[in-house]
């Protein structure tokens, strides 16, 4: 079984996949999911239809406060364990059945879990990946399936995303041992991968042959070379001069730009695309996707730069610029997300972390309380309306939020260390040292390595 695009889809499915985009496009999402399951029943391998499905499974259940059963799936369900036993089986037959649970809960860890591993049975490792990915997104606290992640793209030789996940571990858990030397093994990698470091080579030659690593591993997503690429652009160059409207150029244009990782050029054709479609809502998010990869390109540029000048006084003041502006794009980028899609409690909490990010805390409030209804984000957006009210001073407020999520954490995982060091810091500001030290001291009896709660809770006994 192969992943296959849009052009690829058989001619028969071609009819039920546009009247997916256009239902989608008029927010008649349970219409969506239904056809977007059809086409996937026949063309398993179809990516991008899987994760329009996903986005509309997403908004439909984004209010769904139910109580699910043991196994994380609503009531009536086949059941985790029986699916992972049928898919042992018969991996094709059970793909089917795996969406349809994920359809009615999309963000379960381990339906999303049995995702992955069915898809590598049947060498669609791409759709693996986006399993994972999901819940990278949306449940970024199970360390256990982003190691998972980091792991699958080592084994197709993907370091620097490999990277990029270890360092979300990290994040969530300061103090994994083996994220934090799987990021600098996955960095090293990708050094070598891009270029050739090995003790014969001289800087001269890796100088030389960065170009030629750079189409290799173009190639190893695309299956040509960046020559090939270009080649290619330009004939579709050629046939969008001819006739500049037409959308189905529009779209190639765009996705070889993307493929060449020219991320502005890649932007301002999906953006066309997306006007000439009359509305496309994949056309918007691609288009946005790029809009975002080429301001990032613009600002690792800059840190590159400033980490051979350290000193450049101009490069400082233009990656501080270019900061500030990212962050207030990424709050218009977010208001409008909002905007078309103001019941959606992801996107509230993308809008109030953007804010609060920019420093604007009281707009932030009233999108991250309404984001608190989503159970599968609500602890984080908890801890970050905790630090929002902190900001203001309000420091009893803080508190409540804090104890709330508090409330919904039972083990002692990461996330509830994490909760606990704010809330220990928010007492401490206050003043009250006893109940400071309480919340450090649930953090040292199970890991006396995080953070600085060793050095806080020791030397509160050495000045008793």
């Amino acid at each position: 079984m192969a992943e296959i695009t849009e052009k690829e889809l058989p001619a028969s499915m071609k009819p039920l996949w546009l009247k997916s985009l256009s239902a989608v496009q008029t927010n008649n999402l349970d219409y969506a999911v239904s056809l977007l399951q059809a086409v996937l029943k026949d063309a398993p391998g179809f990516l991008e239809g899987r994760k329009i499905l996903r986005k509309c499974s997403i908004q439909l259940h984004s209010g769904d406060t139910k109580k699910k059963t043991i196994f994380g799936m609503s009531g009536g369900g086949m059941g985790v364990m029986k699916l992972a036993s049928q898919a042992k089986k018969d991996p094709s037959a059970t793909l089917p059945l795996i969406e349809k649970e994920l359809e009615k809960d999309p963000l379960n860890d381990q339906v999303n879990d049995l995702l992955f591993d069915t898809a590598m049975k049947l060498e669609l490792p791409e759709t693996a990946a986006f399993a994972l990915e999901t819940i990278r997104r949306h449940n970024p606290e199970n360390i256990k399936l982003l190691h998972k992640l980091a792991e699958h793209y080592l084994s197709r030789e993907l370091p620097t995303l490999a990277a990029e996940v270890y360092n979300d571990i990290i994040r969530q858990a300061p103090v994994d041992s083996a994220a934090i030397k799987g990021a600098k093994d996955a960095s090293a990698r990708a050094s070598m991968q891009k270029h050739r470091w090995d003790e014969n080579t001289s800087m001269r030659d890796l100088m030389r042959d960065v170009e030629a690593n750079e189409e290799l591993e173009k190639a190893s997503r695309s299956g040509l070379t960046r020559d090939q690429l270009e080649t290619r652009r330009d004939k579709i160059v050629e046939k969008y001069n001819a006739d500049p409207n037409n959308l189905g150029t529009a779209k190639e244009l765009a996705g070889i730009y993307e493929q060449l990782e020219d991320w502005a050029n890649s932007h301002t054709f999906y953006k066309w695309a997306h006007s000439l479609s009359n509305g496309d809502v994949a056309l918007a998010t691609k288009s946005a996707l790029m809009h975002d990869r080429a301001l990032e390109a613009e600002l690792k540029a800059l840190e590159v730069a400033l980490t051979f000048d350290p000193d450049n006084a101009v490069l400082k003041e233009q990656l501080l610029e270019r900061r500030s502006l990212r962050l207030a794009e990424q709050v218009e980028e977010a208001k409008k997300r909002v905007d078309q899609n103001p019941t959606d409690p992801q996107l509230r909490f993308e809008l109030g972390n953007a804010l609060y990010k920019m420093g604007d805390h009281s707009a932030a409030i009233p999108h991250l309380q309404q984001a608190t209804r989503n159970p599968h984000i609500r602890t984080k957006v908890l801890l970050l309306l905790g630090r929002t009210f902190r900001a203001k001073g309000m420091y009893d407020l803080a508190i409540k939020q804090l104890s709330d999520a508090l409330a919904d954490l039972h083990s002692m995982d990461n996330t509830k260390k994490e909760v606990l060091y704010e809330k220990g810091h928010i007492h401490h500001e206050m003043g009250d040292k006893v109940a400071a030290l309480e919340s450090f001291k649930q953090i040292y009896e199970v890991d006396y390595g995080y953070r600085d709660v060793a050095q806080r809770v020791e030397s509160s006994y050495a000045n008793s």
